[in-house]
């Protein structure tokens, strides 16, 4: 019997390289494809569902309907578009569900998705972020199981398979450091948006790329980790690998250290997390280890990338601090991408947003709902935008 999937934010860079895997495996032979989604790219949206023959196609953006239906007309896949189309179709019960909307729109579709079993394939990191309890909380009732997608957390995930969560001192997630990790911070204030793009190993979003140079992108994944594998905030370590070969480590209370090796290419956990618990054969390049030669580890300096300190002050926070975090990181983003501050000023911005919400944040404790996060969230976000206009009207 085939196994019913559906893939969120299909046309991103993680959904396609999931499409490419699910194709690899067999596509719609092997698989039925329930609900794919994209937002802007219609057309390739169109063709993903055509050749994994989906039962529904959806875009994000409601004004591109049209589009999308005369993309798919005589395929007898079913269009819809917006918020709440997205939600019905997370909402249909599948094996095995892949979140990789970006930013805190997929945590609605994260949260939807948890509510049916099977498998949530976790690409999405504003789900644990931004409401890692209530996440965590949902997949518990329904016996939904969480398999993490970024290639740090589907390392540690199968480093800790068949070990004790007790004899576990600590994780080390790898950096690559982005293009900037050996920049002053001088030098790193005159960066362009265009020159933050260009990430050195891996091929990714616009938007994933510029949080790798400016750390962000690791901040969140100590965040990840915490929430995913119940750490305490001084367990976990970041370290820049250049290489990005080893993508991350756990370290045991005999001293005995796990790594998982492999390529820079996200099918290698995309497949683990299609596949899990069994592994199946992926076409990726193996590792040659005489060409490689050396694989190389520098302190991660939390100085010229304070992403990382702001990380630790939130996992120390309890309540909806990841929230504010998230939140205050995409608008600084945002204003970063259209010249309104420049690329140190991101996390200045959101150092100043954490520090006046942190009684808001606090205040939400434990046991908080969807609607208070994202209330907590226009709050950020509100206060992000009074910032920016200060500083622009300041310069």
């Amino acid at each position: 019997m085939r196994r019913k999937v559906s893939v969120f934010g299909a046309t991103g860079s993680v959904g396609r390289n999931t499409i490419a895997v699910l194709e690899e495996q067999g596509g719609a032979e092997a698989f039925e494809v329930v609900a794919l989604s994209g937002a802007g790219n219609v057309a390739l949206l169109a063709e993903q569902a055509r050749r994994l023959s989906a039962r529904l196609a959806v875009t994000g953006d409601p004004a591109r309907l049209g589009e999308l239906r005369a993309a798919l007309e005589g395929s007898g896949i079913e269009a819809a578009a917006g918020p709440a189309a997205l939600l019905a179709a997370a909402s249909e019960p599948v094996d095995w569900t892949m979140s990789a909307i970006v930013g805190a729109a997929g945590l609605s579709v994260s949260l939807r998705a948890a509510g049916h079993g099977g498998v949530l394939a976790l690409a999405n990191k504003e789900s644990l972020v931004c409401a890692g309890e209530l996440l965590r909380a949902t997949c518990a009732r329904h016996d939904t199981k969480l398999v993490p997608v970024d290639s740090e957390h589907s390392a540690i995930f199968q480093a800790l398979r068949g070990e004790e969560s007790r004899a576990v001192e600590r994780v080390i997630l790898t950096a690559s450091g982005g293009p900037f990790r050996d920049w002053t911070r001088e030098r790193m204030a005159t960066v362009t948006p265009a020159q933050a793009r260009a990430h050195p190993n891996w091929s990714m979003g616009e938007r994933i790329s510029i949080d790798s140079a400016t750390m962000f992108n690791k901040a969140m994944e100590m965040i990840e980790a915490r929430e995913l594998f119940d750490l305490a905030p001084d367990q976990i370590e970041v370290i820049i690998h250049p290489q990005s070969i080893v993508h991350s480590m756990v370290g045991f209370n005999d001293g005995s250290i796990m790594a998982q090796l492999g390529p820079s290419d996200m099918r290698g956990a995309i497949g683990f997390a299609l596949n899990w618990p069994e592994r199946r054969p992926l076409a990726l390049d193996r590792l040659d280890f005489a060409a490689l030669a050396r694989l190389d580890f520098a302190a991660a300096d939390p100085v010229r990338f304070p992403a990382l300190r702001l990380a630790r002050a939130v996992m120390r926070e309890d309540g909806l601090s990841g929230a504010v975090f998230n939140a205050a990181k995409e608008a600084a983003l945002d204003a970063f991408l259209i010249g309104a501050i420049g690329f140190l000023d991101m996390a200045i911005l959101v150092e100043h947003v954490l520090d006046k919400l942190a009684p808001e944040a606090a205040q939400a404790g434990t046991g908080y709902d969807l609607e208070a996060v994202l209330d907590l969230d226009t709050t950020a976000r509100r206060m992000s935008g009074l910032w920016v206009a200060a500083y622009s009207g300041g310069r």
